[in-house]
């Protein structure tokens, strides 16, 4: 166990892991966790339980890991499903503890099974890629990947979200994919992580969806403006170490007042790790010297911070937050 240090805030009185009425049961705030990996850029895996526990009481209705910030694609699937197992520990002591698994790689088959082990193991949802090597495929083929990881990997009652990150990925999904997907998989495609970070984009699945589609948005900056297009949540990067404030956007939001104070807080530490991506350096380096968290390294190609640039974002964030 390391020596962290937990924000205290009551889970009764903020009613954990209750959604509101009339959402999807995975609505929320979720952490897009980082991973713990020790100085040979081995998992951690005894340290994860720790993160999670301090996550939860910082007011994060679960985690995605394994998504960008997690490093996922630099793992191999057997390290995958060590780390998603060690996670289960967090619901010994938080049962309601929502986890979500990121699965998606280029390979067809090797994303059906992480899908299905996540599901096997009992995790609430997956998160998962577009096949991210050929860059200019159509939404038909798009259409028949996906398709055969719902088939074959996706239980009744469980939950596939698309990813939507073409910045990274290269590879966007379109409104006509998703509208397709929702119609032929009604109940095991839940919908979307949007982490475009386009304003427009998420304005126009509000409007051609509504609460039809669930959206989780991938952007900080836009959570005051998802939520009113009618996302049900997010899963942030920022949520390592803001998700207080994003819990703060949540609450307000459900209590229809005004959250427009929290949220230019949010778009200020925002700016701050922009300065500094990508982000799972950056957040580590602000857990270490923040929460007294291992100081964590990364596995390659990203590099770890240098000190000095750590110690400068780490104050720049304890400012803003």
């Amino acid at each position: 166990m390391c020596g962290v240090e937990f924000t205290t805030i009551g889970r009764l009185e903020i009613q954990y892991n209750q959604p509101m009425q009339n959402q999807h049961f995975l609505s929320g705030v979720y952490a897009a966790a980082v991973t713990p990996l020790r100085e040979d850029a081995t998992l951690d895996i005894s340290a994860l339980p720790t993160l999670l526990e301090f996550l939860a009481n910082r007011g994060c209705h679960g985690v995605l890991l394994l998504g960008t910030t997690g490093e996922g694609p630099s793992f191999a699937p057997n390290e995958r499903i060590d780390l998603l197992r060690a996670a289960l520990e967090v619901r010994q002591t938080i049962p309601d503890f929502r986890l979500l698994a990121g699965t998606g790689t280029p390979s067809l088959e090797e994303t059906i099974a992480l899908t299905r082990a996540s599901f096997d193991l009992g995790y609430d949802g997956v998160v998962v890629l577009p096949p991210y090597y050929f860059r200019q495929v159509s939404d038909e083929g798009l259409f028949a990947w996906f398709s055969q990881v719902i088939q074959q990997a996706v239980p009744q009652g469980k939950a596939l979200l698309g990813y939507h990150i073409p910045g990274i990925s290269g590879v966007p999904l379109s409104i006509n994919l998703l509208e397709h997907l929702k119609e032929t998989f009604p109940n095991r495609f839940a919908g979307l992580k949007e982490s475009s970070g386009d304003p427009e984009y998420a304005r126009i699945l509000g409007d051609h969806f509504r609460r039809d589609l669930f959206v989780l948005t991938g952007n900080d900056r836009l959570f005051s403006l998802a939520l009113q297009a009618e996302a049900s949540g997010c899963i942030t990067a920022l949520a390592n170490i803001a998700s207080p404030r994003l819990r703060q956007v949540w609450d307000t939001y459900q209590l229809d007042q005004d959250a427009t104070k929290i949220q230019e807080r949010l778009n200020a530490a925002r700016s701050v790790m922009e300065v500094y991506t990508p982000f799972p350096p950056v957040l580590k380096a602000i857990l270490a010297r923040q929460y007294n968290f291992p100081n964590w390294t990364v596995r390659p190609p990203l590099l770890p911070l240098t000190p000095e640039v750590a110690d400068k974002v780490a104050a720049d964030i304890k400012a803003i937050l």
